[in-house]
């Protein structure tokens, strides 16, 4: 069926949406294929580039280098398991500085929020993993089996040796992307070059087969078989992001205002002096979809506001010779205003020519959206919270002292006597050194007057200092006994401070220990 509006002829595509708002069953329902149609516009282009980034970025890190000296992975993103390391790029983070991966997560939890509430579901439509992955997956689908109408026929008809063959060859290419995309993850936690070796010679440790096996799985499911179910049934995300939204939140909007009423027959409507619409109820907004949904249904939990209906609709929009914008983002606040001009506020129904002049133009009263509109308390609020988080997380990195110094004093005995009458103690100094390069470390005691110091396994006299060298990224343990003549013991409890000090990079860290004595035990 075609649309006729003056000489252009629009045509109807059969499409319904598998997702109705208005015929929701209250129960779990057999998945209705969706064959969502190729589009072309601003938006596909911006999920084109985004689809790069995202799976450049993913594929591509763990084989990006940085040097770090001889005594350090010179792999740039590396998650190192064995010695519990985390590297990116300069960044060296370290088991009791997990609050650092902690601080980007809540981050990245503020920043969702920040998005959500400014301009929707914007991470589901072009970020989100799952979309990524359903769209690459999309690809390999249309360049095998043609697009949606060639699809659609494909699936109707009965198995023959050519849709065995094109079916198997999809499914074939979608594991080998799946496949990757669990390669690629194992490479994140082991050297890159020298763990696709072991892959695939074998010698990978179990652990790395099973990781590749998972995420294959997952991968090919969820971005192969399952698609929109995911973000329908499965995603949390679709029933928390409404919180986040308010009047001002840019969303993807069908202007009913106007849109309608809808005609198919607005050449024979417009003499007959009948209200016609902009929309000429063509659907091409509906097979375009991905999530399977008519966006003219109102605002769904479906919507991943990946606006690819607004591109859909701007080519018909384009060859009626009309306006774009009759889907487009769209604030509630805009929305409500320009609904209220299109109804007489709220007295009749959507009347188009409310909403236009004599002469065809829109009227000066609707409201049209600036983007000042979406900063507002709120989206400060959150900026505020998130770049103070960040703000936090690099004045704590460039702070942040890379030798640490823990002292335990032996419990059993707490002290000794010896045969001259002074009493020893013994500790145990933990020296960490939290940079790949070796560094010789200067321990000190300070305070605990007469006091000397002997370190297990350096042949030197007593004294009050030693110079300890310690390995590269590495923790250095000293038993250290601190031994003071019986004449300079005190009756009370006594502190002193172990300082360690490393002489070329001034760093320094100090640590009170208590002396104890045969006074203090009773």
């Amino acid at each position: 069926m075609e649309t006729h509006v003056g000489e252009t002829r629009i045509g109807r595509l059969e499409a319904s949406p598998a997702n109705p708002s208005k015929t929701r069953p209250t129960r779990y329902a057999a998945r209705k294929k969706i064959f969502p149609k190729r589009t072309s516009g601003n938006f596909r282009h911006f999920k084109w580039l985004v689809m790069a980034i995202t799976l450049g970025i993913y594929y591509l890190t763990p084989w990006l280098r940085w040097n770090r000296g001889p005594f350090a992975p010179d792999q740039a993103v590396l998650v190192d398991l064995a010695n519990s390391r985390f590297y990116f790029f300069l960044i060296e983070i370290w088991p009791q500085e997990f609050y650092y991966v902690s601080g980007l997560l809540v981050m990245a939890g503020i920043g969702l929020f920040l998005i959500t509430s400014t301009v929707g579901r914007a991470w589901c439509g072009y970020t989100c993993p799952q979309t990524v992955w359903v769209d690459l997956f999309l690809v390999v689908e249309r360049a095998i089996e043609g697009d949606r109408n060639a699809r659609m026929k494909l699936d109707a008809h009965p198995w023959t040796a050519r849709k065995l063959v094109l079916r198997a060859t999809k499914h074939a290419i979608w594991l080998i992307i799946a496949v990757a995309t669990g390669g690629a993850w194992i490479f994140y936690f082991a050297d890159a070059p020298m763990l696709i070796g072991q892959v695939f010679t074998g010698a990978a440790a179990p652990a790395a087969y099973v990781t590749i096996a998972v995420l294959t799985a997952t991968t090919y499911t969820f971005g192969g078989l399952m698609r929109e179910q995911v973000c329908t049934y499965m995603c949390p995300w679709p029933r928390i992001q409404a919180a986040m939204l308010d009047e001002n939140s840019l969303t993807v909007t069908y202007n009913d205002w106007r849109g309608e009423p809808r005609s198919r027959h607005a050449k024979k409507a417009l003499p007959a002096g009948q209200p016609v619409g902009d929309c000429v109820d063509c659907n091409a907004c509906v097979a375009a979809c991905p999530m399977g949904i008519d966006i003219r249904d109102g605002q769904q939990l479906e919507c991943i506001t990946c606006a690819l209906c607004i591109d859909a609709c701007k080519d018909v929009m384009d060859k009626l010779g009309k306006e774009h914008g009759l889907i487009s983002y769209a604030t509630l606040s805009d929305y409500s205003a320009n609904m209220a001009v299109a109804t007489a506020g709220g007295s009749s129904t959507v009347n188009p020519s409310l909403v236009r002049t004599d002469e065809g133009k829109f009227s000066d009263s609707l409201a049209h959206f600036h983007i000042r509109k979406i900063f507002r308390l709120r989206t400060f609020i959150y900026l505020g919270a998130w770049s103070a988080v960040g703000l936090a997380l690099v004045y704590s990195l460039l702070t942040r002292e890379r030798l640490e110094l823990n002292v335990l004093h032996d419990r059993n005995p707490q002290f000794v006597t010896l045969s001259d009458g002074s009493i020893r103690n013994g500790y145990t100094v933990k020296l960490l050194n939290m940079i790949p390069e070796p560094r010789t470390i200067v321990v000190t005691i300070q305070g605990l007057p007469g006091a000397e110091m002997s370190v297990v396994g350096i042949d030197l006299p007593a004294g009050r200092s030693f110079a300890v060298p310690v390995e590269p990224d590495r923790l250095k343990m000293l038993k250290i006994f601190v031994r003071q003549p019986a004449d300079r013991l005190g009756g009370a409890a006594q502190t002193f401070k172990f300082r360690a000090e490393d002489k070329a990079s001034f760093e320094a860290d100090e640590y009170t220990a208590t002396f104890s004595t045969p006074e203090i035990a009773r």
